[in-house]
This record gives C-alpha cells, sequence and structure tokens, in this order.
C-alpha cells in the first residue's frame, strides 16, 4: 500500500506519546474513549472497539482517541442515526469482547481470515492492505522472506502477522508486542532483526523517523480488512454495509482515507 504523508515537526514527540498510551491501553479492558462529542439521547449508541495503539488506523493522542478506524465509526454510525461510542480493547481479546458483547462491532484493523469467519460476522470490505517486511535501515543481510529463518522477528500478539512469522522462523525467534509502532521502534536498537506489520504502518514510521529502518522484498500478503460483528446480529450487519456503502458513495470515505493516508485505501479487487 502505497501513499504519501505530511511531517510535523513535532513527529518525534507524536511517537513519544503514542508508546506512553500503548502502555497504558494495554493494560484495560472495554475502555471507553474520551468525550467524542454530546450524546443525543434520543438515539441508540454504535459501540465499536479497536486496540487503540496502532497507529495511524487508531491511538490516541493527549487522551483522545483518533485515527482512520476512529472516524470511519463516526461516519457510519452518522448514516445509521446513531451515536458513536469507540472503545478501546487489546486487540488479543478483541474477538472474545465482542462475542461477551462489551460492544457492538470491531472497527479495528481486523484481517478477514477463514479461521476468524468462524467466530465473527465480517461487512463488506472496508480498506485493503498487505503485510510487509521492515529492517533496520542498516541491515543488507535480509532482503527477502527467505532471509528470516532464524532471525529474531517482532509482531503484533494474536495478529495475522504473528501466523505469517511462525511460517517463516522458530517459535522462540518470534517476540510479540501490544503495539505494532513499538516494535518496530526496536529495529534500530538490535533486539530484532525484522518486523512483519501492515505496509501502512510501516511507511508511516519510516516518514515520522527517517533513516531508522526500511521495507524489503515483496508484501507477504494482500489482504481485506472488515468490521467484525456477532453472527447473529444480521440486522446491525445489514445497516452498517448499507452505511459504509454510502460513504463510499458521497466522498465521506474518501476524505477520511485521504486525511489519514494521502490516498483512498479501500483500492481495488
Amino acid at each position: 500500500m502505497k501513499k504519501k504523508w505530511t511531517m510535523g515537526v513535532l513527529s518525534t514527540l507524536l511517537f513519544g506519546s503514542l508508546v506512553l498510551s500503548a502502555c497504558g491501553t494495554s493494560q484495560s479492558t472495554g475502555e471507553t474513549a474520551g468525550e467524542q462529542g454530546a450524546k443525543d439521547p434520543n438515539k441508540k449508541d454504535f459501540t465499536y472497539a479497536m486496540s487503540g495503539v496502532y497507529k495511524p488506523f487508531n491511538f490516541k493522542e493527549n487522551g483522545e482517541l483518533m485515527g482512520f478506524d476512529v472516524e470511519i465509526g463516526q461516519a457510519l454510525a452518522e448514516k445509521m442515526g446513531m451515536n458513536p461510542v469507540p472503545i478501546t480493547n487489546p486487540f488479543e481479546t478483541i474477538i472474545q469482547g465482542l462475542q461477551a458483547k462489551k460492544y457492538d462491532t470491531v472497527i479495528g484493523s481486523l484481517t478477514i481470515t477463514p479461521e476468524r469467519e468462524k467466530a465473527v460476522a465480517f461487512s463488506n470490505v472496508y480498506y485493503r492492505s498487505g503485510a510487509q517486511i521492515f529492517v533496520a535501515a542498516g541491515n543488507d543481510s535480509i532482503k527477502s522472506a527467505d532471509d528470516l529463518k532464524g532471525k529474531r522477528i517482532g509482531v503484533q500478539k494474536s495478529s495475522s502477522y504473528e501466523q505469517q512469522a511462525l511460517k517463516l522462523t522458530d517459535k522462540s525467534n518470534i517476540t510479540t508486542y501490544d503495539s505494532d509502532v513499538t516494535a518496530l521502534m526496536d529495529l534500530p536498537t538490535g533486539r530484532l532483526d525484522a518486523v512483519i506489520t501492515d505496509q501502512m504502518v510501516g511507511f508511516r514510521y519510516m516518514k515520522e523517523v527517517p533513516d531508522k529502518i526500511k521495507d524489503v522484498g515483496e508484501p507477504l500478503s494482500h489482504d481485506n480488512q472488515g468490521i467484525a460483528l456477532r453472527k447473529d446480529d444480521k440486522e446491525l450487519l445489514e445497516k452498517v454495509n448499507k452505511a459504509l456503502d454510502e460513504i463510499i458513495k458521497d466522498g465521506t470515505y474518501q476524505k477520511i482515507s485521504e486525511k489519514w493516508f494521502g490516498r483512498n485505501i479501500l483500492g481495488s479487487e
């Protein structure tokens, strides 16, 4: 997934605040996000979960939850005539939280996989992405997935990237993190040889902290991301798909995507 970015002079500080927020969020379960605007008492709540540590999709800055996923949820809620209520939950238990009815949906960059489809229902695709290998800028020993055997690989815990890493090296060589960004930050330190994460997450980090890491090889996968719902919540699934189609057609989706990525990340099949 290629993209264009704009940088501010406070990039390093922003990443510092992200790490601090990641540490706090990873200890909480079902934490309601900060004030997102006044609720309409005449509308039902639309609760949607995310990890809160997956910049630029969902993350906290100055105590406020923001990002692409947050704004997509707000736009869907508006179309459905509901109050948007984003919630943070550790990624490794986010599907269990949905099944336990802690929230209505997961808008948290969940890749649609056959295994996950056994547990939840997915909406239509809300963005397309791909897994990419990243290494320290000065590492010339890793040029493709073939070079990862026996290497120390960092991934976000319980993610599809963890499963991909298991195909490339032994489990003992894999370190899991609550945040992909934290894993990427460990590359220049030498604690890791490589990180497997979403292309856009890695490319964003490359832009904000230049000359620290680089991408190598071809994408390991081309993934479809969906909004997860409980399998028996068919009525809400229909509403979400209808609202998603509407925000795509009226340009709302394009506006949100351009804001965070400089391009439309829905892509094409």
